[in-house]
């Protein structure tokens, strides 16, 4: 073998083995480019994408803290007219709220779903935890289990306006610039009635209701009609908001020709409140109301006691999104009176 053969072959054997070693190299995976979450000013301030998709989510709610005071008190609410007296009674409170706000924009309009969770804490370390509201709603349409028109009222803590204000409904509203139009069917349920709709086991039957809202100037006026179809009657209120002077003046009242379960309180009620911006971060309004044919003890009709109440709520902003209020309210009616309130810390985000 001469040297030519030699270089030959060991040029032949190296490219063999530089080419098994080329065939087994590892090559080192080019990591998957990141999605950032993006900010979605589509629809109104604290909204996101959510990653790989085109719907913006929001996320908020609040937590609050309340010590209720009076002389009549029970395990739910403050002063209750006709309960028994106790002196010095008080209780502690606290309240979580958890909302997620979904929205899609399609050739229909905003794609909207909200699911709303509420924790209750009593004194007695009971957690209640359920889902408060839950709905879609597409342009106008809207349905599922929400607050309606009756949670509406009057600023301050004085009035009572509204009955039952929560309903598994159905409806369309219609929105522009200057006024607000929606009808609404609400699904009626109750394991047992009574009085004028006599005593059984339940009823499941529906309900009407529809409002018509309208804006000029400073001045806002808000008529809402409900026809409750068992029971046969039904429920007008009327709340009007106007900008007089430092503040804005609120008033408002109903009328039910019947006990309904959009009106089983009073047959009629009336209410003013004032609200003032005393300074940047103080709100006072004080209020007052008065309730005409009070429901009667037996639960049959409306009879002939009236009541009023007149009060005064505190609100200041301590700092962004800290709020803390204070609520005192005298009550006097045909069987007692009362003097109670509460004060409240809430975090709002």
């Amino acid at each position: 073998m001469n040297i030519k053969s030699l270089l030959l072959g060991s040029a032949a054997a190296l490219a063999a083995v530089s080419g098994a070693q080329a065939a087994d190299a590892i090559v080192a995976a080019e990591p998957e480019p990141m999605e950032y979450v993006r900010v979605c000013d589509a629809f109104g301030a604290g909204y996101f994408y959510i990653p790989g998709s085109e719907t913006c989510l929001k996320i908020g709610g609040y937590v609050r803290f309340q010590v209720e005071f009076g002389e009549e008190i029970n395990g739910v609410g403050i002063y209750q007219p006709g309960a028994p007296l106790q002196n010095d009674a008080w209780d502690l409170q606290t309240q979580a709220y958890l909302t997620a706000t979904a929205k899609t924009d399609t050739e229909l309009g905003a794609l909207t779903s909200v699911i709303g969770l509420e924790g209750d804490i009593s004194y007695d370390d009971t957690n209640a935890f359920y889902v408060d509201e839950a709905y879609l709603s597409l342009g106008g349409l809207k349905a599922g289990v929400f607050y309606s028109y009756w949670d509406a009222g009057i600023a301050g803590e004085s009035d009572d306006l509204k009955s039952q204000d929560r309903f598994t409904s159905i409806g369309y509203e219609y929105t522009s610039d200057a006024f607000t139009v929606g009808v609404f069917l609400d699904e009626i349920e109750h394991s047992m009635t009574r009085g004028i709709l006599g005593y059984r086991n339940g009823y499941h039957n529906v309900g009407i209701e529809s409002q018509v809202s309208a804006s000029l100037g400073g001045v806002t006026l808000a008529l809402l009609g409900g026809y409750d179809v068992e029971a046969e009657d039904g429920t007008i209120r009327a709340i009007a908001t106007a900008a007089i002077g430092p503040g804005t003046l609120n008033l408002g009242g109903y009328y039910a020709t019947g006990v309904n379960v959009y009106g089983k309180e009073a047959e009629w009620s009336v209410a003013a409140s004032y609200s003032v911006k005393a300074t940047d971060k103080l709100t006072i309004i004080p209020g007052y109301a008065y309730g005409g044919n009070l429901l009667n003890a037996a639960g049959t009709g409306f009879g002939n006691t009236d009541a009023w109440r007149a009060g005064v709520l505190f609100e200041y902003q301590v700092v962004s999104g800290l709020t803390a209020k204070l609520n005192v309210q005298y009550t006097d009616s045909i069987v007692d009176e009362s003097v109670g309130g509460w004060f409240r810390l809430q975090r709002d985000f």
